[in-house]
């Protein structure tokens, strides 16, 4: 079978603060009130330098309180007026500590809370991805690569968490500080503010010029580190194949190609965002130095002269104003990074579940099964089955028999409904009921299959063979054990049931690991059973016995072997042979061993044996030794 495994996504998807509001259920309530904390931060920090000027024209020097706001007036008259303070300056700095203590105790609020709510996201979402892939059809992922999708629900993630915590939540203090600094800066020097304003529609339009460039390299270095991850993924998995090859060397070569492009990719980015950031802090300096020298010219001059308290207050609120600027720069770079990421989250979210017909049904499953001409092919690739029409009596034994590629599995997954069979592909019904009529849950849990390629958890064997049923009796787990040949085994293994497997079972052999498979699924007692060719890995003995313990335990359920071995098939009540997808012959075991066809050519070469052969030649030439002798 042929997979498309994709590797790009769509372009930017229009559901992005949809799906992020989605992401924050939960969560909210902690960022709202880091916002809150993030605001009452911007406003202290605010504060401070009019207290500072206050404290150097009004307390120390003698100017005038016409110039301060209504508001600040009241305070000042409200702790005894300019002489009072004059006299007392412990309290100016008293004012300073508090408002330095509010800030600190808000900053610690905003952290907890932030942190509280950053966590709670990040939880949020990946429950949300995994219970999503779950129940993402079986098809989705033979598409997509296993490292790729671990990277979206890992550092995709992470970049997502960031933004909304580290600089989204932070935009409130920015906006704030940003909105306060000019309010007081135009209230105490118009022309010097109108002026310090000058470079930052330039430093905006230079931010948002640059966000496309890093959206695109951000998005090309988040592809490749799924490629880099996917290629990780595969040498783990694969590392006694790659081992017993002697492609190590290969490997490393290949791996280390990869990630030399991928970090000669951040690289490249990283240039970029040098340039951007040598760029902004140029403009932000020409800003503060146009601002420092109008300053000092608006101090010396005669008229109106702006007083020491007002220009010290006056670069206090210049340095707020640039620094948000400054950090929209930043925000822009990582709005781009977390769009990125955002989208490639998207593409798991958007891909479509499995679903269950609305009116679906739960029937008995011991009725026979129907193939009604089913046709089907995947996706992007020639036809896999062509019009396979046949009938499997319930509480029968159906042998099915093929070349590799042949279809064999393909008709085990449509009946599963691992893979969906398309309107105009046939039918396929269980006791006269549309499978695309019945409950998939439902479904699976009456069909036991064990697959072609068998999976074990890293785990224990007991936990491996109960994985189907929750508080499976001891007894009976033996029993699928003993069942599967699988119980003298574990026995002799030092723990029994308790060994541990490890990865993908590891540990054991490819019969052994077969076997269990196969009790773990007989630990259900199913009404149709499909063993994808499961017992190729088994000696032809074990073999025998595996099938005679399957039919003593469950005469009556419809089983389905599936296997390249004459033997395993000679007790099925009928034979499917199947050619390039279409039905080559189809009969009992007897009746096709008779007729010429492939069935029959399988079976003369697997009892095919050279001594047997030497043998008889021998006897053919002793014999027509002896006629030409008589003659």
């Amino acid at each position: 079978m042929e997979t498309n495994t994709k590797t790009t996504d769509p372009q930017p998807r229009p559901g992005r603060g949809k799906l992020i509001l989605q992401f924050l259920k939960g969560s909210k309530a902690f960022f709202i009130i880091a916002m809150l904390c993030a605001a009452i931060i911007g406003f202290t920090e605010t504060v401070m330098p009019q207290i500072v000027r206050v404290a150097v024209d009004n307390v120390v020097g003698s100017a005038p309180m016409d110039d301060l706001s209504p508001f600040v007036r009241s305070l000042v008259e409200a702790f005894g007026g300019p002489e009072y303070l004059r006299r007392n300056l412990w309290i100016m700095a008293l004012a300073v500590v508090v408002v330095a203590l509010f800030k600190a105790a808000s900053t610690y609020c905003f952290r907890v809370f932030n942190a509280r709510g950053g966590e709670t996201l990040v939880k949020n979402m990946r429950d949300t991805l995994f219970n999503h892939i779950e129940r993402l059809p079986f098809q989705w992922h033979m598409q997509n690569h296993t490292g790729d999708i671990i990277q979206r629900c890992t550092s995709d993630i992470d970049t997502t968490r960031n933004f909304i915590s580290e600089q989204l939540i932070v935009l409130v203090r920015i906006l704030f500080m940003l909105i306060m600094s000019m309010i007081f800066m135009f209230s105490m020097n118009v022309p010097l503010t109108l002026i310090a304003m000058i470079p930052l529609p330039i430093i905006v339009w230079y931010s948002l010029f640059f966000h496309h460039k890093f959206r695109k390299g951000f998005q090309e270095c988040d592809e490749n580190e799924g490629k880099l991850s996917a290629m990780v993924q595969e040498n783990l998995t694969g590392v006694r194949v790659v081992r017993a090859f002697g492609r190590e060397r290969y490997e490393r070569d290949r791996f280390g190609k990869q990630n030399n492009f991928y970090t000669n990719l951040w690289v490249k980015l990283g240039r970029l965002m040098a340039f951007f950031w040598c760029s902004a802090d140029i403009l932000s300096g020409v800003q503060i130095m146009l601002v420092v020298i109008f300053g000092v010219i608006f101090c010396l001059r005669k008229e109106n002269p702006m007083t020491a308290g007002e220009f010290i207050a006056f670069l206090s609120y210049n340095g707020m104003l640039v620094w948000p600027v400054r950090q929209l720069g930043r925000m822009i770079s990582e709005m781009s990074k977390a769009g990125v990421g955002i989208d490639r989250i998207g593409y798991i979210m958007d891909a479509e579940e499995e679903k269950d017909d609305p009116n679906a049904l739960e029937p008995p499953m011991d009725g026979d099964i129907r193939f009604e001409h089913v046709t089907f092919a995947y996706e992007g690739c020639p036809e896999m089955l062509h019009d396979i029409d046949l009938t499997i009596p319930a509480g029968s034994t159906l042998g099915i028999l093929g070349g590799t590629g042949s279809g064999k599995s393909t008709m085990m997954y449509l009946l599963d409904r691992l893979y969906p069979l398309p309107e105009n592909g046939g039918r396929i019904t269980v006791g006269g009921t549309d499978i695309r009529k019945i409950r998939l849950s439902h479904l699976r849990r009456n069909i036991g299959i064990v697959l072609q390629e068998p999976f074990l958890f890293s785990r224990t064997l007991r936990e491996n063979l109960g994985i189907t049923t929750p508080d499976l009796p001891e007894e009976e787990m033996k029993s699928a054990a003993r069942t599967a040949c699988l119980d003298e085994t574990i026995t002799g293994f030092t723990k029994g049931y308790d060994t541990f497997v490890g990865e993908r079972g590891v540990t054991l052999s490819g019969g052994q690991k077969q076997r269990a498979a196969i009790a773990r699924m007989l630990t259900r007692s199913t009404p149709i059973m499909i063993f994808d060719d499961s017992l190729s890995a088994v000696d032809t003995e074990t073999d025998a016995k595996i099938r005679s313990a399957l039919e003593k335990r469950f005469g009556s359920a419809t089983i389905i072997l599936i296997s390249h071995r004459i033997t395993t098939l000679s007790k099925a009540d009928k034979v499917l042979v199947l050619d390039h997808g279409k039905v080559a012959q189809f009969g009992t075991p007897a009746e096709l061993s008779a007729q010429p066809g492939l069935y029959q050519q399988i079976e003369e070469i697997q009892s095919y044996h050279p001594d047997a052969d030497s043998d008889d030649g021998d006897r053919k030439n002793v014999n027509d030794s002896e006629s030409e002798v008589n003659a």
